[in-house]
């Protein structure tokens, strides 16, 4: 094996285990009482596939490199136990911020290139457009305006 290939095999490693944990964490976590009931719960549900999405867009050669960069950001962002709402002590609800960001940072890609590469790579359920929307027109209600604001602005001048 060649070192790219171990290399890329070791990235796609990472990826998948951490892409899987993920998605079991929360599905376990939405099939109990509190998880079921959680109002966003919906939005949780989505953070695997975002995940998914922000990998596939770092890879793809129709991302221009100063986009990657953002993507490299966001993605360390999503796997650092360490970030404003952090999801080691709360549970899963703590990726409700990682979820938003991913979603402020495709917006912002989308806005600086095409937004077929964004919809062509996702592989999550409905349109990929729509739940950026979505996610960030409901961001100040579902982690708080003051918290956005603090995410936006720590992050804003990067994504």
């Amino acid at each position: 094996m060649t070192e790219d290939s171990q290399k890329d095999f070791e990235y796609h490693t990472l990826h998948d285990d951490f892409y899987k944990r993920l998605r079991e964490k929360i599905e376990t976590w939405l099939d109990t009482k509190v998880g079921k009931n959680h109002q966003w719960a919906e939005i949780l549900l989505i953070a695997p596939d975002l995940f998914h999405l922000l990998i596939r867009l770092s890879l793809s050669d129709k991302v221009p490199i100063e986009e990657k960069g953002k993507l490299a950001i966001v993605i360390a962002y999503f796997i650092s136990p360490l970030d404003l709402i952090p999801e080691g002590f709360i549970g899963p609800v703590g990726y409700i911020d990682d979820v938003a960001l991913s979603c402020f940072a495709l917006n912002s890609i989308i806005n600086k290139t095409d937004a077929e590469v964004v919809k062509s790579l996702w592989a999550g359920k409905g349109d990929i457009l729509q739940i950026i929307k979505k996610v960030l027109e409901t961001a100040d209600e579902v982690i708080g305006k003051g918290l956005w604001l603090k995410i936006k602005k720590l992050l804003g001048s990067k994504i």
